[in-house]
């Protein structure tokens, strides 16, 4: 039975995460090497039915791949619903393997805790840890901890049902992986040659707002791992561009934060980060001036209101605030500023109004700057505490506490 959530008014079907993928195959592959039993015979392509982490369960198809004494292997199609997820009708392989006499565990491996002797690891197009501040250790394939229980506890279910006492080593894969890799952010995090298996509920909703923010959560995770302590904040990549570009500052050391400011700032402080420089374009950026901390245009937008507003309360006229609320972007704006000559003294009344919240959004454990530009009119303005901690990022001060 098919699952929907819905979004934007709309009715989206859910599908299924890379994990749950890789434990049904596993399980189906347990079953047809140790017990030939259930649903899953070895000339059929069945299903398997899985109790997810949540508590629901679902049914999902498997196919047969190989087959022989000491191994059995089954894949599954992807089936992302309605997200647009890079994964979608992806072959994903989960094959169990008794291992011979004698076999050592190879470093690498992940073990299960509860059954001496069960494997787990990531084979062709599954990418491997390069970095610390990841749930696995540098050098482990890149199966994150509720796909590993799910398919270490399927197999070993399987096993005791099967009285097996040989060493058994369950292997993923994704023979697409390396490729479809390139348009995910895994270099970026960190995992080289491969996609992830991911999931933590087993059921993968559409335009999943958690995951970009699991995301952002990974980077910020990494950094302070590596003992950083100042984090350089840019909404989307014309932002990260006006940083590299024009400010001279390490993209590097940068996290795009997307629209959700307000995450990313609670995120950081509950890493440990100190500093806090926001990059990015006023269209955006405007919108913290009235508290709005995610800025999605389907959450709010108000970019004409706050304009108005400021623009009035600096000795503009009426007509000056309806001129602005005609527009269709802050880029029109500015000029009405420049030509009343309240552009100063707008961008000033921003800077604080941005300042105020977003000092209480970070609290009294971090110092968080921001700067404004245009497109058009390049710098326009920055909170108060942007120049003092503006050398941490720009390596002018020695930066005794990160060293």
């Amino acid at each position: 039975m098919d699952l929907y959530v819905t979004k934007n008014q709309k009715k989206l079907r859910c599908g299924i995460t890379t994990g749950t993928c890789c434990t049904a195959a596993a399980l189906a592959s347990a079953r047809l090497l140790f017990c030939v039993c259930g649903n899953i015979a070895e000339d059929q392509d069945e299903t398997v039915v899985l109790r997810l982490p949540g508590g629901s369960k679902t049914e999902v198809p498997v196919f047969l791949s190989e087959r022989t004494d000491d191994f059995a292997e089954y894949y599954v199609v992807k089936d992302s619903g309605d997200d647009p997820d890079v994964t979608n009708h992806a072959k994903i392989y989960t094959g169990v393997r008794i291992l011979p006499d004698g076999t050592e565990p190879q470093e690498d491996w992940f073990f299960d805790e509860e059954r001496e002797g069960l494997y787990l690891t990531g084979g062709e197009g599954i990418g491997r840890v390069t970095r610390e501040g990841l749930p696995e250790k540098k050098g482990q394939a890149a199966i994150n901890p509720v796909p590993r229980k799910m398919i270490l506890e399927a197999v070993r279910e399987v096993l005791i049902l099967a009285d097996v006492t040989e060493k058994v080593l369950i292997t993923v894969r994704i023979p697409e992986g390396k490729e479809l890799a390139e348009r995910t952010f895994n270099g970026k995090l960190g995992i080289i040659g491969g996609l992830s298996i991911l999931g933590t509920t087993g059921i993968l909703e559409p335009m999943s707002e958690k995951a970009i923010v699991d995301t952002i959560e990974t980077e910020i995770r990494q950094r302070a791992a590596a003992g950083e302590k100042s984090l350089l904040l840019t909404p989307g990549n014309y932002g990260r561009g006006y940083v590299s570009e024009y400010l001279h500052l390490d993209m590097d050391s940068s996290v795009k934060c997307s629209n959700y400011i307000g995450e990313t700032i609670d995120l950081a402080v509950s890493y440990g980060m100190e500093r806090i420089l926001l990059v990015g374009n006023i269209g955006k950026l405007i919108k913290l001036a009235a508290g709005i901390m995610n800025t999605h245009s389907r959450v709010a937008d108000g970019r004409r209101e706050i304009m108005a507003l400021y623009a009035v309360l600096t000795g503009g006229s009426r007509e000056l605030a309806e001129k602005i609320m005609g527009c269709i972007n802050t880029e029109e704006m500015i000029p009405l500023l420049e030509e009343a000559g309240l552009r100063e003294a707008v961008m000033e009344k921003l800077q604080e109004a941005i300042g105020g919240y977003i000092r209480h959004r970070g609290g009294s454990k971090v110092q968080i700057g921001v700067m404004l530009f245009s497109e058009h009119f390049g710098f326009l303005t920055q909170t108060k505490e942007t120049e003092e901690i503006l050398p941490y990022f720009t390596g002018r001060t020695e930066r005794k506490d990160e060293i």
